[in-house]
């Protein structure tokens, strides 16, 4: 990084604004331009004349990818963001931040992309995983303690994305239509948390439009972000959201990503010239850029805003992902099988694919490779050594495993993996390596610029007789060899494929193929780069699908294993194809087949317990009858020690459930995330997630399977009766709760026999006539507590005055409304005590 040991170096906020403008005005139009879009996919431009260097960003919502977009550079794959929201603990999710700066700083990263803060307004939401919670305050917080963590060791984070991305249906033209307060109160609510506390350096710009405005161009952007809330970092767009040189040239938004083509560059020098953007625009969205790079070392002259960040040694990444894991993993039910003794000796059937195949994280943007995964079947065996026998029971998935060190070899060089060739359209070498996966990525890169035909070449190896399946993943055009025999030559593009959402999740193409044991067969793919939106890209996967010839056969293998076992661990869960980015949830049901092998197990084993791994909400239909029930939420590349961890009690299972399960399809509040002509109504209002679920109690609604707040810990606690005081802040007195908030104290006691967590939940209520609408109730505060047993502490919640505002619509600022509030306190939203009042 830059030596910003210079005795020229600004040390006051007031002294770099100056010497930073001082730099704006040091170059033309041309070059203050050129840094307004990226100089590739990943990286911005730098400008030698005034000390700049190139910047790195990196998606970095559950950990930091890089510039390479596959497994030769590998990264420490965290818990998914809904897993660290479950574990509400505000302070490993700061330290997770820490480690998301270590991988970016190892990985020459500057800026994280993330965290995603959008509110999980539907179970449907594709990238539910990627986000907190459906509460705007819970969200919030959590992002913020993300945010802080991550600037605290001197890399920008990226809360995105602003605002009202929600789910993935035509998010790119999708126009939200939403009421001003319901936007401020909601959606817009945690974005200004991190930005007023957090200090977020970045903010992203989303795609759709907000009524009626695409988010690059909306005056959303200047006012509330920058204007009200101060916002003085960059505002980067989502990649390819810029649309329109004079309209985002004009509005707030300043840095345009991807590059180095795109809407702005000569076009957006011209406008200024025609006068249609003012030069003055273009000096504060360049500002803003270099006061970033001044913030994290990148900038001559300015010493970088925190200490950057070291390596961590993979010992520290493993441990704090296993606890990390651990504490987001949800015990719904317990009827007293859990934990297990891993020294009882006692037999263990671990039955379905997922337990075998790890799914630890979300697919799409946020997807790393990390060096390693722990799978359930791992971790439990580790645990539970030979007393673990396993049985896959159905199929769980669709798609096509990419050949990987376990099954393939470079036929050139004879290592475990791929071999690659670029070729030029004469048919020249550009570049041949060695690979050692079949998931194939390159997203901008030169050599593409150059090269005709992406070949990719391996000698696949079947671990056991069966019949086997192999071929591609991918659009466009591929030919595609087995054993030199031709199966495939020309466009692959299935009818209906959305382009956008298949290059996410692309779809297949296989072959049958029956092999023995330790049979090998040369398989080739060829693949014809096309552009994409302007841009050279390359995606697609070499692979195999496992023998799974006789459903009926395995289901009743899995059945009879768990009937002649002492416990039953059935792992199931969602897939790519079900749940990613880049396409919303079509149903909230676990893939074929799933919860038939849960009700046979559970049939034949009074001791079953069964871990569901889903980035959001699916429906249970035994839930019920199932004597143990986890939730694991794509905890990362320790998972299968941390289930095991939980299972065998060696760690409390931590986690508390950020967002409502419904017991039945019909009964989820917000079912639609289609827009109809283009537009998408959040004609729900304030009324989202357990809000909504609240308010269809009071009048005889349905129950969900699992309220907000739930989960349960290995220990017993007592809840004594909540007391309120004055709030925290200086001069606060009784009396003017409307200016510093009020305490809520609660007295706490482990009467159970381990030490154990409990999350005290601390929630408003309007109880005298209103004359807004108001929820029934909301989350304002709660406070994680840890106890031996037998010991007796008092939870401590702060309450915010601005958990009792809400945004008027007619003054457009945040009010107070005047009478009488009570507090609830409890272990869930389900599960409180009498109200306790107060008046404003």
């Amino acid at each position: 990084m830059t030596d910003t040991s210079t005795d020229t170096a600004a040390t006051t906020p007031e002294d770099t604004d100056e010497f930073i403008a001082g730099l704006v005005s040091d170059l033309s139009l041309e070059q203050k331009v050129r840094l307004l879009t990226g100089a590739s996919f990943w990286t911005l431009h730098d400008e030698p004349q005034i000390g700049l260097e190139t910047i790195v960003v990196s998606d970095g919502p559950a950990g930091v990818r890089g510039q390479l977009w596959d497994e030769r550079d590998s990264s420490a794959n965290l818990p998914s963001p809904t897993a660290l929201a479950a574990s509400w603990d505000v302070e490993r999710v700061f330290e997770l931040g820490q480690l998301i700066a270590a991988e970016a700083r190892r990985k020459g990263v500057g800026v994280a992309l993330g965290p995603t803060v959008n509110i999980q307004r539907s179970p449907r939401g594709g990238r539910h995983f990627e986000a907190y919670s459906e509460d705007p305050w819970l969200s919030g917080v959590v992002g913020t303690a993300f945010v802080k963590g991550v600037q605290s060791r001197g890399v920008g984070a990226t809360p995105k994305h602003y605002v009202a991305n929600d789910s993935e249906t035509d998010r790119m033209t999708v126009d939200v239509v939403v009421d001003e307060r319901t936007l401020r109160e909601v959606y817009l609510a945690p974005f200004e948390r991190m930005v007023t506390e957090g200090g977020a350096w970045l903010v992203m710009s989303s795609y759709n439009s907000v009524n009626g405005i695409t988010m690059t161009e909306n005056e959303l952007l200047r006012s509330p972000l920058k204007d009200e809330w101060g916002f003085d970092g960059v505002v980067v767009s989502d990649w390819m959201g810029v649309r329109d040189t004079v309209a985002a040239g004009a509005a707030a938004q300043d840095l345009a990503m991807p590059g180095p083509d795109g809407v702005w560059g000569d076009a957006l020098v011209e406008a200024v010239r025609a006068g249609q953007v003012s030069e003055t625009d273009i000096d504060e969205k360049v500002l803003r850029i270099l006061r970033l790079a001044g913030r994290i070392g990148a900038l001559a002259g300015v010493e970088a805003a925190a200490p950057l960040a070291e390596p961590w040694p993979q010992e520290r990444i493993d441990a704090l992902l296993r606890e990390a894991a651990a504490d987001g993993i949800v015990l719904v039910k317990n009827d007293g099988v859990l934990p297990l003794d891993a020294g009882s000796g006692q037999s263990i059937a671990v039955i379905g694919q997922h337990a075998r195949i790890a799914r630890s994280q979300g697919g799409g943007s946020a997807t790393v490779f990390p060096d390693h995964v722990v799978t359930p079947l791992a971790g439990l065996t580790e645990a539970f050594g030979d007393a673990v026998r396993f049985a896959p029971g159905v199929r769980s998935s669709e798609s096509l495993l990419p050949v990987d060190a376990s099954v393939a070899s470079d036929p050139v060089t004879g290592e475990s993996g791929v071999h690659v060739r670029f070729l030029s359209d004469d048919g020249r070498v550009v570049l041949d390596e060695h690979r050692g996966s079949g998931r194939l990525m390159w997203l901008g890169d030169p050599i593409l610029g150059d090269t005709a035909v992406v070949e990719a070449k391996t000698t696949f190896t079947a671990p056991a007789d069966g019949e086997y399946a192999v071929g591609f993943a991918g659009l466009g055009l591929f030919r595609f060899e087995v054993d030199g025999e031709l199966k495939s030559d020309g466009l692959f593009f299935p009818e209906g494929t959305d382009p956008f959402m298949a290059f996410l999740n692309p779809p297949k193409q296989s072959f049958p193929i029956r092999l023995a044991a330790g049979q090998t067969v040369e398989l080739r793919l060829e693949h014809r780069p096309q552009q994409q939106a302007g841009l050279s890209a390359v995606m697609f996967t070499l692979g195999y699908e496992e023998p799974f010839s006789d459903a009926d056969a395995e289901l009743e293998r899995a059945v009879a294993l768990a009937a002649d076992s002492d416990v039953a661990v059935v792992v199931v869960g969602t897939t790519d194809q079900l749940e990613s980015e880049g396409f919303d949830r079509a149903n909230l049901r676990l893939p074929e087949g799933q919860d038939e092998l849960v009700r046979r197990v559970i049939a034949a084993n009074p001791r079953t317990v069964v871990v569901v791994n889903s980035g959001g909400p699916v429906i249970m239909p035994w839930l019920d009858d199932a004597p143990a029930t986890l939730l694991t939420w794509f905890p990362g590349q320790e998972m299968g020690a941390a289930i095991a961890d939980v299972l065998s009690g060696a760690r409390e299972p931590g986690g508390r459930i950020p967002t409502t399960w419904a017991a039945a399809e019909d009964d989820v509040p917000v079912w639609q995330v289609e827009p109809v002509d283009g537009k998408l109504f959040y004609s729900e209002g304030l009324n989202i997630g357990y809000r909504e679920w609240a308010r269809r109690a009071a009048v005889g609604g349905p129950a969900p399977a699992i309220p907000f707040g739930h989960g349960l810990g290995y220990t017993e606690w007592e809840l004594g009766e909540p007391t309120l005081g004055a709030g925290a802040a200086a001069g606060a007195h009784e009396g003017d709760v409307a200016t510093h908030g009020l305490t809520v104290s609660v007295p706490v006691t482990n009467v159970g026999d381990r030490a154990g967590k409990q999350v005290v939940q601390v929630y408003l209520q309007r109880v005298s006539d209103s004359a807004i609408e108001r929820p029934v109730l909301w989350l304002a505060g709660y406070a994680v507590v840890r106890s031996e047993p037998g010991a007796a502490t008092v939870a401590s919640v702060e309450v915010e005055p601005r958990s009792l505002q809400y945004w008027s619509v007619d003054d457009h600022a945040w009010r107070t409304e005047e009478g009488t509030y009570a507090v609830r306190v409890g272990t869930s939203v389900a599960t409180l005590s009498a109200p306790v009042e107060f008046t404003v």
